[in-house]
């Protein structure tokens, strides 16, 4: 059931690209720096630049359907998830690599419960 409508989707889409980028400064890692840094900050900005581009609420710009920004939504946690492992940081302290995880697994949820289309956007089936 996708009960998350776009409007709200759009809203997180700009606060994780925000807290992505604030990321190794709030979780303490910024020193750690290489990829466990430099991930989270480019997913955060790449997350903005496609959401400005989304056809959705919050997509001034909006030729991105929203089905395609869900597809970039996984592949981009997916990424940020494994990260730890891909790049060999996951033997930090958990502080390093715990809000990669956390982060990608929480966006994969709040993309399978969110709608495929915006609400004004829907097909209407007309009924006798």
């Amino acid at each position: 059931m996708r009960f998350i409508p776009t409007k709200v989707h759009g809203i997180l889409d700009y606060i994780v690209g925000v807290a992505l980028i604030a990321a190794p400064w709030v979780f303490g890692f910024a020193s750690v720096g290489g990829a466990a840094v430099v991930i989270p900050i480019v997913l955060g900005v790449g997350l903005i630049v496609y959401s400005l581009f989304t056809k959705y609420e919050w997509g001034p710009f909006g030729f991105i359907p929203m089905p395609v920004h869900l597809v970039f939504d996984v592949a981009a946690s997916l990424f940020l998830a494994l990260s730890p492992w891909l790049f060999g940081f996951s033997t930090e302290a958990p502080n390093v690599w715990l809000p990669h995880v956390v982060v990608g697994a929480a966006v994969i949820v709040v993309v399978l419960f969110s709608q495929p289309q915006p609400a004004g956007s829907r097909v209407r089936v007309a009924t006798a």
